[in-house]
This record gives structure tokens, C-alpha cells and sequence, in this order.
């Protein structure tokens, strides 16, 4: 009796698997299934579900799960298998949800489909999402046995990017295992394979992890500033020509950061290594680079850094016998927890003014303070402890879920097409009223929510609409002019360097925000063409802060060029000297300023012009770009805006204008 009802269990567990599995959309490979899609629906497929694993990496549950939904929507209006890549991303999606049984599911059935459709890149990542879940579950073995085999695999295919990425992983699984000896190990085989594969940001994660494991409790952190250590020895070969001048492990991190421009990395190497400084009582160098960091987190808003810097700096004005400065710190460490509200990392900030008080016989401050300390280790010990019982809970129940299954699947073996037959018809009822309601209920809320987000986005992109037309047309007036002139050789210099421009402003016109360095670029080719179209009547100049990080930071798409085309048709061409336009980038607290110079007529001369010539016309580019920003500060609750400046000489003649925007900090 007792193997009978097992039996039932687990067939009504396997049937509605495949309930599900059918429910939505899924056509397993290998089950009598045959391709039924072209290559164009496979490769939008693929293209949604390579942006999906995108956000999955990023923790974004939300766009991973939208971009999924995308991909299975064209799966199903063009009745075409489920990809392997596809199966990936929702096996990321679950993972990242904590369905652990559906995560295990879906990475099969991608490793099976990659394995059929012979696509490497595929194969491998769904080895090492398979090595980061079994350490997870708590199969340590198996999870090692994934990135061995990972690693053999991309060696023998000569894919890039796998061997860094598995190492890292790898190094994951000794560190958890505490054994440190094989984890610094590791890293350094993740170094090599990132030289030999010049992948400078796994190298600088590689040296990076390195140099920390050798800052931690009860080790000779003091190792951790040199190229030799203990048994170990990283040969001349793993360092980059430009970096053999470093000494530090760290201070190699640092540096491939700051050229990568990659702030986090940045903030991470510089609060370790003012850290060391601190440890060596180094106490004006430790000052300086936490300094330099809070400069970087600020600026990144990373609470959670800024706050554990200022609260280290605060410890060392205490140690420095500096009291007022010491309080001021701490003050300022606890204000930027408070933002984000993160004590965690600021707790043991209470427990050095406890110190403090103590030493100076402040017996009631000292009380006061640890009792604040006392409060959020508390929460904080709790948090940990009950993440360890989740952890542990997930691996028990994983490995009942295993052990399981195997038990049931030997003991039905010879009974499975039975019980099928006597219980399928039900459960299949079942489960599609089941799935009905559920997707039912799923696709109104996602309708909602994404009704709510496009909302704002569509109001800029009308805005963008109208911008885009109206800097064509003018753009197309300037070759208009050189046609009329039968000046063949510069229309086709014009055109060409136009096409190349109208491409970059499709590109980014399809954004609402792109990173500063694809704005600068379409910005850079606009100048080009006017310089051309007026015969090198102006030069022009940009300058941008080398604390902007260009990739990170994001605008809003064909911001600054309207401004700029302003400054020439209204400032410059109406002047009979050479004109002169200079754009700088600087870095402020809570946005980018664009300070856009020019040494035109001036304002009040070009209205002067204007009103003569009974020209009517308006800037249509520049009030459209003011009207975006007021969106963007309706958007993100900011108050920024453009502020004219008409410059004057010391006989209060006027000689050009100076517009600032002030562009908020998007990432």
C-alpha cells in the first residue's frame, strides 16, 4: 500500500511537469518535436534572451522577466521551438526567484538543446549557471565537477570569456569551503587565462579578490602589498606591460579600474587599500585614498561605500587624538546609512564612539552609543542568522528532493504507463484550469506595470520625435547648398560623414537615454559637418572631466547638440571673426554641468538680427530640450535647468555666450 501510494505521488509530480511544461509553450527536443521556425525568428528569439541573461546578471528581476516574456511571445505567434539560450534565461529567472526545482529543470533541458543545436557558447554557460546552482543546493562536488569540466570544454572549443568566468565561479566554491590555500590558487589561474585573453575586467576582479583575501583577519595583510607570498609566486608573465611598475596586488586592481573607468571596482580597491594604510598606521595616506573614494561613491550614490568610508575615516581622526573631527565623520557615515537604510555596514561605527567616549572618562556618552550598537549588531546577527537558515533549508530540500526522486523513480519504473493512463485525464484538468487562472492573473498585473513605465517614456520619445526631423532638415540644407554649387567632392565628403551620423542618431534615437560617450560621438560628427558646410568659419573643442565615466553615465539622447547648433547659427555666422566653440564636462555633486562657450555676437546682437530681418523663427531644438528636462525633473524629482550667460569684455562690449546644462546622473 505504502509503494503504491509513492508511486501515485510521484507520477502526479511528473504529470504536472509536463502539464506545465506543455502550458507554456515549451516543445521539448528529443520527443518527436521538429523545428518549425526560420532563422530571422530564431535570431529575435535569441536576441531577447541574450538581454534577458543581461538583466539576470544585473539582478533585475523585472526586465530579465519582460524580456522573457518577449522571447516566448514570438515562440508562440510564430509556433517555434523554445531555444536553448531561452530555457537559460528562465532557468536564471527561477534561480533568481528561489524556484530551485523549475531552475534545475529548465538549465537540463537548455544543456540538452545546446548540446543538439551545436552551439558551444550556450553549452558552456549552461555548464557554469549549472556549477553556481549546485553550490547553492549544497553539492559542492558536483559544483566543482561543472567549472572543471567548463573550463576543459572552452579550452577545446577556444571560446573567450568562459576560462575567466569559470575560474571566478571556481574561486566561489574554495571560498565558501574556507580553504584559502586552493582559492588564491585559483585566482591565479583566473589572472593568467584574463592576461592571455586580455580581459581586463576579469583580470582586475582576479587581482583584485587576490590582493583582499590577503587583508583579512588573522593573515599578514602586509603580503598583500607585494607581487610574492608565502608558497605562492605570480610570475612576471601575469602582469600587463603597463602595470610591471605596480608593487601591490591592489594597487594593480586600482589602476586597471581607473583606465577601464569601471567605478565600483574603483571603490572597492580604494577601501581595502585605505584600509591597509590604516592597519600600518599610515594614518595621512589612509586619509587620502578614502578622500579619493568618496569622490567615486558619492558621486555613484553607493551609500553603503560612502558610509563605510566615512566611518573609517572618523576612526582614524579618533585615533589621531582629533575628537571634533572624529564625531564629524561619524555623523556624516550614519547620515549616508540612513539613505539607504543600511546599518550594517556602519554598526560597529556606534561601538567606536563608545570607544572614544570611554577613553576620554565619557562614561554616559559611552554608555548611550553602545546601546545603539548593541541595537543594529543585534539585527544584524539575526539578518545573518536567518539567512543561514534559509541557506540551509534550500540545501536540505533540495537534497530530500533529490534522494526523492530517485527513490520513487526506481520503484515505478515498471508501473509508469498505468498509473498514467488512470490519473493523466484528471491532473491535466487540473493543472489547465490551474495554469489558466495563473497566467491570467500574471499577464494583467505585467499589463499594468507596464502600462505605468511607458507612460513617461512615451512622452519623451514624442518630444524626441519632433527634435530628430527638425535637426535633419537642417543638416539637409547644408547639402542642399554644396549640390547648388557643383561642389561634388564636398557634397560627397558631406554625405558621407551624414550617413554616418544619421546612423548614430537612429541608434540612439531608439533610447530614451544613451551612455555620455554615444551622445559625444553623434556630437563629434555634427560639429564635423558644420565645420564643413561653413568652410571652417569655427573650430570647436571638448573637454570631458576624467571623473565622468562615460559608459556608466547616461543622458538624455540628443540633448547637448540642439544648444550647440544655436550657438553657430545664431552666435558665430552672424560675426565676421573666426568663431570658437568650447563644450566641457565636469563632474558636481548630483549632476554632469555641459558648459557650452561661444565667442559669437551675443544674445541681445542675434535678437537685434533677428528683429530686422522680421524672422519670426524660434529655436525649436532648444525648447524642445527644455522640455525634456523638465520631464526628466518631473521624473526623477530633481530640480536641474539651463542657465544662459551673456559674457562681456571689460568695456562691457559683449564677445559670446555661455549656456550651462545641468544634465542629472543616470546609470
Amino acid at each position: 500500500m505504502r509503494v503504491i501510494k509513492q508511486t501515485i505521488l510521484f507520477l502526479l509530480l511528473m504529470t504536472w511537469i509536463s502539464t506545465m511544461t506543455m502550458g507554456s509553450g515549451i516543445q521539448l527536443k528529443g520527443f518527436g518535436f521538429k523545428k518549425k521556425f526560420g532563422l530571422g525568428d530564431t535570431a529575435m528569439v535569441n536576441k531577447y534572451s541574450e538581454l534577458a541573461i543581461n538583466y539576470a546578471a544585473k539582478g533585475d528581476i523585472k526586465y530579465l522577466k519582460a524580456n522573457i516574456d518577449t522571447a516566448e511571445l514570438i515562440c508562440k505567434n510564430e509556433k517555434i521551438e523554445i531555444t536553448a539560450l531561452l530555457h537559460l534565461a528562465r532557468a536564471k529567472y527561477f534561480f533568481l526567484i528561489e524556484d530551485y526545482n523549475n531552475a534545475s529543470q529548465e538549465a537540463t533541458i537548455a544543456l540538452k538543446l545546446a548540446k543538439d543545436e551545436d552551439d558551444p557558447k550556450t553549452l558552456a554557460e549552461t555548464m557554469i549557471f549549472l556549477g553556481n546552482y549546485s553550490l547553492r543546493t549544497g553539492f559542492i562536488k558536483e559544483s566543482i565537477e561543472y567549472f572543471n569540466k567548463t573550463i576543459a570544454f572552452a579550452e577545446k572549443e577556444h571560446l573567450r570569456g568562459i576560462i575567466p568566468k569559470s575560474y571566478r565561479f571556481l574561486s566561489n566554491v574554495y571560498y565558501t569551503m574556507g580553504k584559502t590555500r586552493e582559492y588564491n590558487e585559483i585566482l591565479l589561474k583566473m589572472i593568467e587565462a584574463s592576461r592571455r585573453e586580455k580581459d581586463t575586467s576579469s583580470l582586475n576582479a582576479g587581482y583584485y579578490y587576490l590582493g583582499t583575501s590577503l587583508t583579512g583577519e588573522n593573515r599578514n595583510y602586509r603580503k598583500a602589498d607585494s607581487l610574492e607570498f608565502q608558497d605562492y609566486k605570480v610570475p612576471d608573465s601575469l602582469v600587463f606591460r603597463d602595470f610591471k611598475k605596480a608593487d601591490s596586488l591592489l594597487r594593480i586592481s586600482l589602476e586597471i579600474s581607473l583606465r577601464n573607468k569601471d567605478t565600483v571596482s574603483i571603490i572597492g580597491a580604494m577601501a581595502i587599500l585605505g584600509w591597509n594604510f590604516y592597519r600600518e598606521k599610515e594614518f595621512d595616506s589612509a586619509i587620502i585614498v578614502y578622500n579619493k573614494s568618496l569622490k567615486y561613491s558619492i558621486a555613484a550614490k553607493t551609500h553603503s561605500y560612502s558610509a563605510n568610508a566615512l566611518g573609517n575615516l572618523g576612526t582614524i581622526y579618533r585615533d589621531m587624538g582629533s575628537t571634533e573631527l572624529s564625531l564629524k565623520y561619524y555623523a556624516k557615515a550614519i547620515e549616508q546609512a540612513k539613505l539607504d537604510n543600511n546599518f550594517s555596514s556602519v554598526f560597529w561605527v556606534y561601538l567606536d564612539m563608545s570607544d572614544m567616549y570611554l577613553q576620554k572618562r565619557d562614561t554616559s556618552s559611552a554608555f548611550k552609543n553602545y546601546v545603539i550598537y548593541k541595537k543594529y549588531s543585534d539585527i544584524y546577527l539575526k539578518q545573518t542568522n536567518t539567512m543561514g537558515l534559509a541557506n540551509a533549508k534550500i540545501r536540505y530540500d533540495a537534497d530530500a528532493r533529490n534522494k526523492e526522486m530517485q527513490l520513487l523513480s526506481l520503484r515505478i519504473s515498471n508501473q509508469r504507463l498505468l498509473i498514467y493512463g488512470f490519473t493523466g485525464l484528471f491532473i491535466l484538468s487540473i493543472a489547465i484550469g490551474i495554469l489558466i487562472f495563473s497566467r491570467s492573473k500574471i499577464n494583467a498585473k505585467r499589463r499594468i506595470s507596464e502600462m505605468n513605465r511607458k507612460i513617461s517614456e512615451v512622452t519623451q520619445a514624442n518630444l524626441r520625435q519632433q527634435m530628430n526631423p527638425h535637426f535633419i532638415f537642417n543638416t539637409l540644407n547644408s547639402i542642399q547648398y554644396y549640390m547648388y554649387q557643383h561642389d561634388k567632392l564636398a557634397t560627397n565628403n558631406y554625405l558621407t560623414k551624414f550617413s554616418s551620423l544619421m546612423r548614430k542618431v537612429l541608434e540612439n534615437s531608439q533610447h530614451t537615454s544613451v551612455p555620455l560617450r554615444d551622445e559625444l560621438e553623434a556630437l563629434n560628427l555634427y560639429l564635423e559637418l558644420e565645420m564643413i558646410r561653413f568652410k571652417d568659419r569655427f573650430n570647436y573643442e571638448i573637454k570631458v572631466d576624467d571623473e565622468i565615466d562615460t559608459i556608466l553615465y547616461k543622458v538624455p539622447t540628443m540633448l547637448i547638440q540642439p544648444y550647440v547648433e544655436n550657438s553657430i547659427s545664431h552666435g558665430l555666422m552672424p560675426g565676421e571673426n573666426k568663431g570658437m566653440i568650447k563644450i566641457d564636462l565636469k563632474l558636481e555633486n548630483a549632476y554632469i554641468s555641459c558648459i557650452i562657450e561661444d565667442n559669437g555676437i551675443g544674445r541681445e546682437a542675434a535678437q537685434e538680427k533677428k528683429r530686422k530681418n522680421e524672422n519670426n523663427h524660434n529655436s525649436l531644438g532648444t525648447q524642445i530640450v527644455t522640455s525634456r528636462l523638465d520631464l526628466v525633473n518631473s521624473l526623477y524629482g530633481t530640480s536641474l535647468k539651463t542657465i544662459y550667460t551673456d559674457l562681456k569684455n571689460i568695456n562691457g562690449e559683449p564677445e559670446g555666450t555661455r549656456v550651462e546644462i545641468q544634465i542629472p546622473i543616470m546609470t
